[in-house]
C-alpha cells in the first residue's frame, strides 16, 4: 500500500482547493449566515467535484478532455450565469430570515451541497489543474494500477475536505461576533463579488474568442 500516493493526492486537493474563488465566497456566506453545517456542505459539494475530475486526470480519459476542450465556451458561459444568479439571490438575501430559518432547523443542506457540485461542475478545465499538478509531482498516470489510483484520487478527496472544514471552522469562530448590520454587509460584499466572478467569467468569453 503506497501511503506516498495517499499523501500526494491530499496534497495537490487541500492547495486546489484554497484559491478563494466564488465557492470560496459561498462557503463563507453561509457559515456566516446559516451555520457552519452549511458552509461544510457546500464545500463537501466542491471536494466531491474535484475528486471527479481527479479521477479523469488520473486514469487519463482523454475523450472527456477533448469533450472539456471542444465545449469550454458553453461550460465557461453556463457557470458564468450560474454565478450571476447566484449572486444576486445572496445580494437580495434576507440575513434575518436566513437567521430564523437556522434555528428553526429548516436549513436544507441537500440543497446547499448540490448548489456548490453544480457551481464547480460548470467549471471543467479545473482537470487541467490536476493533469498539470499530477504531472508536476511526478505521477504518469497512464500506468498506474487501479488501487493506486484510487489512492490518489482518495488523497484529492480528503485534502479538499479538509480544506474546506478549516475554513468553515474558522469563520464559524468569529461568526457570533457578526451583528445584524455587518451580516447585511456580508451578504451585499459576498453577493456582489459572485456577481462580479460570473461578470468576468460571461465577458472574457468575448475577450478569448
Amino acid at each position: 500500500m503506497d501511503i506516498l500516493l495517499l499523501v500526494k493526492g491530499a496534497i495537490v486537493g487541500f492547495l486546489a482547493s484554497i484559491p478563494l474563488g466564488p465557492v470560496g465566497v459561498l462557503c463563507i456566506q453561509r457559515t456566516i449566515n446559516k451555520g457552519k453545517r452549511s458552509g461544510l456542505y457546500s464545500g463537501l459539494g466542491a471536494a466531491v467535484v474535484d475528486m471527479l475530475y481527479a479521477v479523469v486526470a488520473v486514469l487519463g480519459l482523454s475523450f472527456i478532455i477533448t469533450f472539456i476542450e471542444e465545449q469550454a465556451i458553453y461550460f465557461q458561459f453556463m457557470g458564468g450565469v450560474v454565478l450571476l444568479i447566484l449572486g444576486i439571490r445572496i445580494f437580495y438575501t434576507n440575513p434575518v430570515h436566513q437567521i430564523r430559518k437556522h434555528r428553526r432547523k429548516k436549513t436544507n443542506l441537500i440543497e446547499d451541497f448540490l448548489s456548490v457540485v453544480v457551481l464547480t461542475l460548470s467549471n471543467p478545465l479545473a482537470v487541467f489543474l490536476f493533469i498539470a499538478a499530477f504531472a508536476g509531482i511526478g505521477i504518469v498516470t497512464s500506468n498506474k494500477a487501479w488501487f493506486n489510483s484510487g489512492l490518489l484520487i482518495l488523497g484529492v478527496f480528503l485534502g479538499a475536505t479538509l480544506w474546506w472544514f478549516m475554513l468553515t471552522y474558522t469563520v464559524n469562530v468569529f461568526r457570533k461576533k457578526f451583528r445584524l448590520k455587518q451580516l447585511w454587509w456580508v451578504n451585499k460584499i459576498a453577493g456582489a463579488a459572485i456577481v462580479l466572478f460570473g461578470f468576468f467569467a460571461v465577458l472574457s468569453i468575448f475577450w478569448t474568442s
